[in-house]
């Protein structure tokens, strides 16, 4: 019997005309669609004929990877699966609240809106980039950033990738490094150095605004980012996100060990089966993003027996 994972896609994945065709042949994604654009009037355009620079300025990205992230959620479950445990990488951990029901729609919305403005305001004050880092070990990489002062490891992604933020100039010199180490760097579509000390003013500000939201037990488990285990006290956890490493790796990991042996990614692209299959490869592993691949995913897991 399959033990299914929900994985909410963060920032990055992101691109002109996401979810617009399960707007088109989902009522539960477009009901989503329409809250959304209910509380923020312009998140379906933005969606369906944003230009990839509007997508990747931050106050415009998350609040549209978060709708398209549960829409994917809301059409895959009208299809009759349903979920034993959820984990969202960076942003999307904000849709896997919602999914699991720490939150309503709304105030998960209004949450991620405030998250969006203020991080663009950290990133604009303290101005930073990141890049994936291939080919070499979490030591060695930890090592390179250890010689630079504004440069740090933050996302843990899978065996081979590390992702690091840091200031323009030394990320520049930190990239030579990796290069003369044998290893190979690629720039994120991001817009600032997340998940770093660069980001402290955001969460400063998070943990102000959800020290007032009324925030319920999980329905089902849900992962952190920040211990890659069972999530805890969220009124420290949503905050500390913003400027903590992601732990991705090791959350994969504790959900294999916990006996999930099928895993799908919800909303635009396929980062994270990515991740998967480097970290694992003795899975079920499937990604919905429009219509069609929510279609083949929900026959494939009905197929494999999913009840």
């Amino acid at each position: 019997m399959l033990k299914t994972a929900f994985l909410f896609a963060g920032q990055g994945a992101q691109y002109p005309g996401m979810g617009q065709s399960l707007y088109e042949t989902s009522a539960a994604a477009r009901q989503v669609f329409q809250q959304a654009e209910a509380l923020r009037p312009g998140t379906i355009e933005q969606c369906f004929a944003g230009s990839e620079d509007m997508l990747r300025q931050t106050e415009n990205n998350q609040p549209c990877l978060f709708t398209v992230d549960l829409a994917c959620a809301a059409a895959l479950t009208e299809s009759g699966v349903q979920a034993d445990c959820a984990a969202g990488f960076s942003l999307g951990e904000i849709a896997a609240l919602a999914f699991c029901g720490l939150l309503s729609f709304e105030q998960a919305f209004s949450l991620v809106c405030r998250r969006g403005e203020w991080m663009a305001k950290a990133a604009r004050r303290h101005p930073g980039l990141m890049t994936a880092v291939l080919r070499l070990d979490e030591k060695t990489v930890t090592a390179l950033c250890g010689e630079f002062t504004q440069v740090f490891p933050v996302n843990w992604n899978c065996p081979g990738q590390v992702v690091v933020a840091g200031e323009a100039g030394q990320l520049a010199d930190f990239e030579a490094r990796v290069t003369a180490s044998k290893g190979k760097t690629i720039r994120l579509k991001v817009s600032g150095a997340f998940h770093s000390p660069f980001m402290a003013e955001a969460a400063d500000a998070l943990a102000a605004y959800v020290q007032d939201l009324p925030f319920a037990t999980p329905r089902i488990p849900l992962y952190a980012n920040v211990t890659a285990g069972l999530y805890g006290d969220p009124q420290v956890l949503v905050p500390l996100q913003v400027k903590s490493p992601v732990l991705w790796q090791k959350t994969m990991e504790n959900m294999l060990q916990a006996q999930v042996n099928a895993f799908v990614e919800l909303g635009p692209g396929r980062t994270l089966s990515g991740f998967l299959r480097k970290i694992s490869g003795d899975f079920c592993c499937m990604n919905v993003e429009d219509a069609d691949s929510c279609q083949k995913t929900a026959l494939e897991l009905k197929g494999a027996g999913h009840d």
